[in-house]
């Protein structure tokens, strides 16, 4: 594979880069909160939509690709915080395997 070029201005986005804590519900359970642990400047890129009813409501599952220089903080399981928004983490990889930049596959939580 040729190696990929991207030019370091598509990198324009400031998000937050947060990881899951299990915190204590009170019932024997535990709950999610998000810890922030650095900023990042990433491009996001709108792949997919897919709607589908469930419980008489219509539902959309919204993917993302996330590009941004290598890092070993961002892990599958995370998530990046833009505004009010949360997109998790389902994948990570190095497209060109020259350990320059990370491709995320994300999915919008609703």
């Amino acid at each position: 594979m040729a190696p990929l070029f991207l030019d370091p201005g598509l990198f324009s986005r400031r998000v937050a880069l947060d990881e899951p804590a299990i915190v204590p519900d009170g019932a024997g359970g535990g709950a999610t909160q998000w810890q922030e642990v650095r900023e990042l400047s990433v491009r996001i890129e709108p792949l997919s939509v897919a709607a589908r009813e469930r419980f008489d409501q219509r539902e959309a599952t919204v993917t993302h690709r996330v590009l941004l220089r290598a890092t070993t903080a961002v892990e599958r399981g995370m998530s990046f915080r833009i505004g009010g928004r949360r997109l998790l983490v389902l994948s990570v990889h190095d497209p060109d395997e020259s350990g320059r930049y990370l491709v995320c596959r994300c999915e919008e939580e609703r």
